[in-house]
Protein backbone atom coordinates (compact mmCIF):
# COMPACT_ATOMS: atom_id res chain seq x y z
CA UNK A 1 0.00 0.00 0.00
CA UNK A 2 2.80 2.35 0.79
CA UNK A 3 3.87 1.94 -2.69
CA UNK A 4 0.66 2.83 -4.10
CA UNK A 5 0.26 6.30 -1.86
CA UNK A 6 3.85 7.53 -3.47
CA UNK A 7 3.54 6.40 -6.65
CA UNK A 8 1.98 8.67 -9.85
CA UNK A 9 0.25 6.34 -11.62
CA UNK A 10 -1.19 2.87 -10.79
CA UNK A 11 -2.87 -0.06 -12.79
CA UNK A 12 -4.68 -2.44 -11.15
CA UNK A 13 -6.42 -5.35 -12.87
CA UNK A 14 -9.54 -6.64 -12.35
CA UNK A 15 -10.34 -10.23 -13.63
CA UNK A 16 -14.25 -10.27 -14.18
CA UNK A 17 -16.02 -13.45 -14.10
CA UNK A 18 -20.27 -14.18 -15.13
CA UNK A 19 -20.10 -16.61 -12.57
CA UNK A 20 -20.90 -16.27 -8.95
CA UNK A 21 -18.65 -19.20 -8.01
CA UNK A 22 -15.79 -18.53 -9.52
CA UNK A 23 -12.79 -16.01 -9.04
CA UNK A 24 -9.97 -16.40 -11.92
CA UNK A 25 -6.47 -15.35 -10.90
CA UNK A 26 -4.34 -13.69 -13.37
CA UNK A 27 -2.78 -16.78 -15.37
CA UNK A 28 -6.30 -17.87 -15.86
CA UNK A 29 -6.72 -20.81 -12.79
CA UNK A 30 -10.01 -20.72 -11.35
CA UNK A 31 -10.05 -21.33 -7.64
CA UNK A 32 -13.04 -21.49 -5.05
CA UNK A 33 -14.51 -17.95 -3.81
CA UNK A 34 -15.75 -20.30 -0.95
CA UNK A 35 -12.32 -20.38 0.38
CA UNK A 36 -12.23 -16.71 0.25
CA UNK A 37 -8.72 -16.48 -1.70
CA UNK A 38 -8.03 -13.45 -3.70
CA UNK A 39 -5.05 -11.87 -4.82
CA UNK A 40 -3.33 -8.90 -3.70
CA UNK A 41 -2.54 -5.67 -5.42
CA UNK A 42 -0.88 -2.28 -5.12
CA UNK A 43 -5.10 -0.71 -4.84
CA UNK A 44 -6.02 -3.42 -2.37
CA UNK A 45 -8.48 -6.80 -2.40
CA UNK A 46 -10.13 -6.98 -5.42
CA UNK A 47 -13.29 -9.68 -5.39
CA UNK A 48 -15.92 -9.65 -8.14
CA UNK A 49 -19.21 -11.09 -9.41
CA UNK A 50 -21.72 -11.36 -12.26
CA UNK A 51 -24.95 -8.73 -11.16
CA UNK A 52 -28.33 -10.24 -11.05
CA UNK A 53 -30.99 -8.16 -9.86
CA UNK A 54 -33.15 -11.39 -9.88
CA UNK A 55 -30.69 -13.85 -8.35
CA UNK A 56 -30.90 -16.29 -10.89
CA UNK A 57 -26.84 -17.74 -12.29
CA UNK A 58 -26.21 -17.65 -15.69
CA UNK A 59 -24.18 -20.24 -16.95
CA UNK A 60 -22.08 -18.91 -19.44
CA UNK A 61 -18.64 -18.55 -18.70
CA UNK A 62 -17.59 -15.09 -20.54
CA UNK A 63 -14.86 -13.46 -19.05
CA UNK A 64 -13.40 -9.52 -19.37
CA UNK A 65 -10.62 -7.42 -17.53
CA UNK A 66 -10.65 -3.53 -16.41
CA UNK A 67 -7.81 -2.14 -15.61
CA UNK A 68 -7.99 1.19 -13.51
CA UNK A 69 -5.43 4.03 -13.40
CA UNK A 70 -5.20 6.39 -10.88
CA UNK A 71 -3.45 9.30 -12.37
CA UNK A 72 -2.10 10.59 -9.40
CA UNK A 73 -1.63 10.50 -5.29
CA UNK A 74 -4.76 10.16 -3.37
CA UNK A 75 -5.66 12.56 -0.86
CA UNK A 76 -8.34 14.14 1.26
CA UNK A 77 -11.11 16.36 -0.51
CA UNK A 78 -9.15 16.43 -3.13
CA UNK A 79 -10.30 15.37 -7.16
CA UNK A 80 -8.30 12.41 -8.42
CA UNK A 81 -8.82 11.61 -12.05
CA UNK A 82 -9.08 7.88 -12.73
CA UNK A 83 -9.69 5.95 -15.93
CA UNK A 84 -10.72 2.56 -16.28
CA UNK A 85 -10.13 0.76 -19.48
CA UNK A 86 -12.28 -2.65 -19.98
CA UNK A 87 -10.49 -5.42 -22.22
CA UNK A 88 -11.41 -9.03 -23.09
CA UNK A 89 -8.74 -11.97 -21.42
CA UNK A 90 -6.58 -11.42 -24.47
CA UNK A 91 -6.07 -7.71 -23.88
CA UNK A 92 -8.69 -6.21 -26.31
CA UNK A 93 -10.48 -3.34 -25.87
CA UNK A 94 -14.21 -4.28 -25.45
CA UNK A 95 -15.81 -1.04 -27.56
CA UNK A 96 -19.52 -1.79 -27.17
CA UNK A 97 -21.36 -1.24 -24.00
CA UNK A 98 -24.93 -1.87 -23.18
CA UNK A 99 -26.86 0.80 -21.36
CA UNK A 100 -28.52 0.23 -18.42
CA UNK A 101 -30.55 2.64 -16.05
CA UNK A 102 -29.69 4.99 -18.54
CA UNK A 103 -25.93 5.01 -18.08
CA UNK A 104 -23.06 2.57 -19.59
CA UNK A 105 -21.17 2.74 -16.10
CA UNK A 106 -22.50 3.01 -12.28
CA UNK A 107 -19.66 3.46 -10.00
CA UNK A 108 -20.51 3.51 -6.39
CA UNK A 109 -18.01 4.49 -3.40
CA UNK A 110 -17.99 4.25 -0.01
CA UNK A 111 -16.64 4.42 3.13
CA UNK A 112 -15.61 0.88 4.22
CA UNK A 113 -17.36 2.42 7.41
CA UNK A 114 -20.34 3.30 5.29
CA UNK A 115 -20.48 6.68 6.65
CA UNK A 116 -19.62 8.19 2.87
CA UNK A 117 -21.42 7.65 -0.42
CA UNK A 118 -20.93 8.41 -3.65
CA UNK A 119 -22.66 7.38 -6.99
CA UNK A 120 -20.29 8.18 -9.99
CA UNK A 121 -20.93 7.79 -14.01
CA UNK A 122 -17.72 7.38 -15.67
CA UNK A 123 -17.53 8.96 -19.01
CA UNK A 124 -17.20 6.39 -22.02
CA UNK A 125 -13.91 7.66 -23.98
CA UNK A 126 -14.46 5.23 -27.06
CA UNK A 127 -12.11 1.67 -27.18
CA UNK A 128 -13.28 0.44 -24.20
CA UNK A 129 -12.01 3.26 -21.84
CA UNK A 130 -14.04 5.36 -19.01
CA UNK A 131 -12.77 8.26 -17.46
CA UNK A 132 -14.59 10.11 -13.96
CA UNK A 133 -12.85 11.98 -10.89
CA UNK A 134 -13.48 10.80 -7.50
CA UNK A 135 -13.34 12.78 -4.39
CA UNK A 136 -12.11 10.92 -0.87
CA UNK A 137 -13.37 13.07 1.91
CA UNK A 138 -10.91 11.91 4.57
CA UNK A 139 -8.46 9.31 5.70
CA UNK A 140 -9.54 5.78 5.84
CA UNK A 141 -9.99 2.66 3.89
CA UNK A 142 -12.17 3.21 0.65
CA UNK A 143 -14.09 0.48 -1.95
CA UNK A 144 -15.51 0.79 -5.41
CA UNK A 145 -18.16 -1.22 -6.78
CA UNK A 146 -18.31 -0.70 -10.91
CA UNK A 147 -21.35 -2.02 -12.47
CA UNK A 148 -21.39 -2.40 -16.44
CA UNK A 149 -22.42 -4.61 -19.18
CA UNK A 150 -20.13 -5.50 -22.07
CA UNK A 151 -22.81 -5.94 -25.04
CA UNK A 152 -24.90 -8.89 -25.28
CA UNK A 153 -23.49 -9.99 -21.54
CA UNK A 154 -24.73 -9.54 -18.22
CA UNK A 155 -24.11 -6.96 -15.67
CA UNK A 156 -20.87 -7.16 -13.91
CA UNK A 157 -19.62 -6.00 -10.57
CA UNK A 158 -16.43 -5.27 -9.89
CA UNK A 159 -15.08 -4.29 -6.31
CA UNK A 160 -11.38 -2.55 -5.40
CA UNK A 161 -9.99 -1.63 -1.96
CA UNK A 162 -8.51 1.42 -1.74
CA UNK A 163 -6.89 3.16 1.15
CA UNK A 164 -6.06 6.85 1.52
CA UNK A 165 -3.71 8.48 4.39
CA UNK A 166 -4.22 9.87 7.72
CA UNK A 167 -5.87 10.01 10.97
CA UNK A 168 -9.23 8.20 10.41
CA UNK A 169 -12.24 9.95 12.28
CA UNK A 170 -14.16 7.06 14.30
CA UNK A 171 -17.73 6.84 12.85
CA UNK A 172 -20.76 7.72 15.04
CA UNK A 173 -22.82 5.47 16.40
CA UNK A 174 -25.88 3.73 14.16
CA UNK A 175 -28.72 5.39 14.04
CA UNK A 176 -31.92 3.58 13.46
CA UNK A 177 -34.52 6.30 13.07
CA UNK A 178 -36.66 5.71 10.36
CA UNK A 179 -37.51 9.44 9.68
CA UNK A 180 -34.32 12.01 8.89
CA UNK A 181 -34.13 15.51 7.65
CA UNK A 182 -32.22 15.95 4.61
CA UNK A 183 -32.10 19.70 3.58
CA UNK A 184 -35.67 20.51 3.25
CA UNK A 185 -36.47 17.14 2.10
CA UNK A 186 -38.72 15.15 5.04
CA UNK A 187 -38.03 11.47 4.14
CA UNK A 188 -39.69 8.52 5.84
CA UNK A 189 -39.17 4.68 5.79
CA UNK A 190 -41.41 2.42 6.17
CA UNK A 191 -40.72 -1.42 6.20
CA UNK A 192 -43.21 -3.99 5.34
CA UNK A 193 -42.39 -6.45 7.98
CA UNK A 194 -42.36 -5.38 11.58
CA UNK A 195 -38.94 -8.00 11.81
CA UNK A 196 -36.56 -8.29 8.77
CA UNK A 197 -35.84 -11.20 8.31
CA UNK A 198 -32.72 -12.73 6.32
CA UNK A 199 -33.44 -14.26 3.10
CA UNK A 200 -37.19 -13.35 3.22
CA UNK A 201 -38.86 -10.28 0.40
CA UNK A 202 -39.59 -6.99 2.33
CA UNK A 203 -41.16 -3.72 0.64
CA UNK A 204 -39.39 -0.72 1.59
CA UNK A 205 -41.60 2.40 1.35
CA UNK A 206 -39.74 5.70 1.06
CA UNK A 207 -42.37 8.71 1.97
CA UNK A 208 -40.69 11.93 0.91
CA UNK A 209 -42.41 15.46 2.22
CA UNK A 210 -41.61 19.57 2.47
CA UNK A 211 -40.12 19.53 5.98
CA UNK A 212 -41.73 23.15 6.30
CA UNK A 213 -45.32 21.35 5.96
CA UNK A 214 -45.02 17.64 5.89
CA UNK A 215 -47.19 17.67 2.22
CA UNK A 216 -45.88 14.89 0.09
CA UNK A 217 -43.58 15.74 -3.01
CA UNK A 218 -46.10 14.72 -5.64
CA UNK A 219 -43.54 16.48 -8.30
CA UNK A 220 -40.87 13.86 -8.25
CA UNK A 221 -38.86 13.09 -11.40
CA UNK A 222 -37.51 10.02 -12.86
CA UNK A 223 -33.82 9.95 -11.57
CA UNK A 224 -31.28 6.86 -14.05
CA UNK A 225 -35.03 6.05 -15.78
CA UNK A 226 -36.64 4.87 -12.68
CA UNK A 227 -38.88 6.76 -9.58
CA UNK A 228 -35.41 6.00 -7.42
CA UNK A 229 -32.54 4.52 -7.23
CA UNK A 230 -31.64 2.26 -4.33
CA UNK A 231 -28.02 0.80 -2.73
CA UNK A 232 -28.03 -1.68 -0.04
CA UNK A 233 -24.66 -2.33 1.58
CA UNK A 234 -23.88 -4.81 4.39
CA UNK A 235 -21.64 -3.76 7.53
CA UNK A 236 -18.60 -6.00 7.34
CA UNK A 237 -15.20 -5.46 8.50
CA UNK A 238 -14.12 -5.96 4.80
CA UNK A 239 -16.67 -5.02 2.03
CA UNK A 240 -16.89 -7.89 -1.02
CA UNK A 241 -19.49 -8.13 -4.29
CA UNK A 242 -21.73 -10.78 -1.39
CA UNK A 243 -22.53 -7.28 0.45
CA UNK A 244 -23.86 -5.35 -2.50
CA UNK A 245 -27.57 -5.24 -3.39
CA UNK A 246 -29.07 -3.00 -6.02
CA UNK A 247 -33.06 -2.39 -5.93
CA UNK A 248 -35.56 -1.40 -8.39
CA UNK A 249 -38.31 1.07 -7.74
CA UNK A 250 -41.70 -0.15 -8.17
CA UNK A 251 -43.54 1.37 -10.68
CA UNK A 252 -47.40 1.60 -8.91
CA UNK A 253 -46.44 3.90 -5.74
CA UNK A 254 -48.62 6.86 -4.37
CA UNK A 255 -47.61 10.00 -5.19
CA UNK A 256 -44.76 11.00 -2.96
CA UNK A 257 -43.37 7.92 -2.13
CA UNK A 258 -40.92 5.51 -3.63
CA UNK A 259 -40.87 1.47 -2.78
CA UNK A 260 -38.43 -0.83 -3.96
CA UNK A 261 -38.69 -4.78 -2.84
CA UNK A 262 -35.85 -6.79 -1.75
CA UNK A 263 -33.97 -9.58 0.53
CA UNK A 264 -31.17 -9.30 2.83
CA UNK A 265 -29.20 -12.38 2.56
CA UNK A 266 -27.95 -12.85 6.25
CA UNK A 267 -28.03 -11.47 9.33
CA UNK A 268 -26.57 -8.21 10.27
CA UNK A 269 -26.90 -4.51 9.91
CA UNK A 270 -26.96 -2.80 6.20
CA UNK A 271 -27.32 0.67 5.22
CA UNK A 272 -29.58 2.04 2.91
CA UNK A 273 -29.10 4.78 0.36
CA UNK A 274 -32.14 5.97 -1.66
CA UNK A 275 -31.74 8.90 -4.08
CA UNK A 276 -35.09 10.81 -5.98
CA UNK A 277 -34.69 13.33 -8.00
CA UNK A 278 -37.00 16.57 -6.95
CA UNK A 279 -36.97 19.91 -9.41
CA UNK A 280 -33.34 18.35 -10.88
CA UNK A 281 -31.23 17.98 -7.88
CA UNK A 282 -30.77 14.38 -6.17
CA UNK A 283 -31.74 13.41 -2.61
CA UNK A 284 -29.80 10.95 -0.75
CA UNK A 285 -31.45 9.55 1.72
CA UNK A 286 -29.66 6.95 4.17
CA UNK A 287 -31.04 4.59 6.62
CA UNK A 288 -30.19 1.68 8.74
CA UNK A 289 -31.46 -1.49 8.79
CA UNK A 290 -30.99 -4.58 11.23
CA UNK A 291 -31.70 -8.20 9.32
CA UNK A 292 -32.31 -10.96 11.43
Amino acid sequence: MNRFLNAIAITTTLILAQSCSLLVRDEGKPISAATHQHEEHSMGEINHREHSTSGAGDEKKALTQAKLKVLSIITPNKSIPILIDVQDLDGKAIAKFDTFQEKLMHLILVSDDLQFFSHLHPTYKENGQFEVTARFPQAGNYTFFSDYKPAGQTEQISVLKTQVPGNSIAAPEINLNRSKTFNDIKVNLAISELTVKAGKEVSLMFKLQDASNNQPLTDLQPYLGEKGHLVILRQSTSLTAADYIHAHALKDAPAGQVHFMTSFPQPGKYKLWGQFNHNGKIITADFWINAV
